[in-house]
């Protein structure tokens, strides 16, 4: 069993729960009803408060804001949850909100995120594993993010939008539509600029996958027809294709926002 390391001026607030071998570093504080995994480590002027789950080895560097009441002017007290997963990284100056009422009463992060310095994750948001937010990135109530997915510095997404799976929005860019899985969307107002080739190259992704990627792609955002009609012809061709098949069934489930396209033609 690892030993716990406690400096002498952080405040651990009785009821909280502290697994093996975390630590809490200078004038951290760390609230009643806060649940930090094994191996935990919270730098120095850390606060993690709220009914807040932390996963093991996640770290959190200094001044990060894990857990207070969500930026809702429509919330009331009511006793939502934050729960961040395992081997996240949580850099300086981040700020998690947890649920509300109206949006489910929960906000999630999932494993092997990483938060670089003053992101902010809103509440009701929904973020997958092995994502990543480069510095300044801000994210509005109420989004869902895939997995792998990154956004670039300074980046900004809508309350209500969904970035899909494996995709990158590029840093300084204002989305305010839906990005499909794997897809690259760049600009303020941001457009789908095509697909996120280097992130499959870097995961490995076969060449096969990714030649049918753009060939769905290509004909998802072609001229002819509507976008509903490109989808069912897609979904036709490509039915035994599963990474088509993300980007297919992402678009059929919708959502409160519309789709993020390119400006012109459909060049992956």
């Amino acid at each position: 069993m690892a030993e716990r390391k406690i400096h002498p001026t952080a405040i651990v607030e009785d009821g909280a729960r502290l697994g093996d071998g975390v630590a809490v570093g200078p004038f951290s504080i760390v609230g009643a009803d806060v649940s930090l995994g094994d191996g935990v480590e919270l730098a120095s002027h850390v606060v993690v408060t709220g009914r807040t789950t932390v996963g093991a080895r996640t770290r959190i560097f200094p001044f990060a804001s894990i857990g207070h009441q969500p930026q809702d002017l429509k919330y009331k007290g009511e006793p939502s949850t934050l729960a961040i997963g395992t081997d996240c990284l949580i850099r300086e100056g981040v700020t998690i909100n947890p649920g509300t009422e109206g949006g489910g009463m929960t906000t999630t992060v999932g494993n092997a995120c990483a938060f670089l310095a003053n992101s902010h994750v809103g509440h009701d948001c929904h973020v997958g594993n092995n994502v990543i937010f480069s510095n300044n990135v801000m994210l509005a109530g109420h989004c869902e993010v895939g997995d792998f997915a990154i956004i670039g510095g300074g980046a900004a997404v809508i309350q209500f939008a969904r970035v899909g799976a494996h995709s990158f929005l590029g840093g300084m860019s204002g989305l305010e539509q839906d990005l499909i899985p794997y897809g690259m969307a760049l600009g303020n107002r941001a457009h789908l600029s095509g697909l996120n080739i280097i992130g499959l190259q870097r995961r490995n992704f076969s060449r096969s996958e990714i030649h049918d990627l753009r060939r769905a792609y290509r004909l998802l955002f072609a001229q002819e027809g509507t976008l509903l009609e490109r989808v069912a012809d897609v979904a036709e061709e490509f039915k035994d294709h599963p990474t088509v098949m993300e980007i297919v069934a992402f678009i059929k489930a919708g959502g409160k926002r519309s789709m993020c396209t390119p400006k012109n033609g459909a060049d992956a």
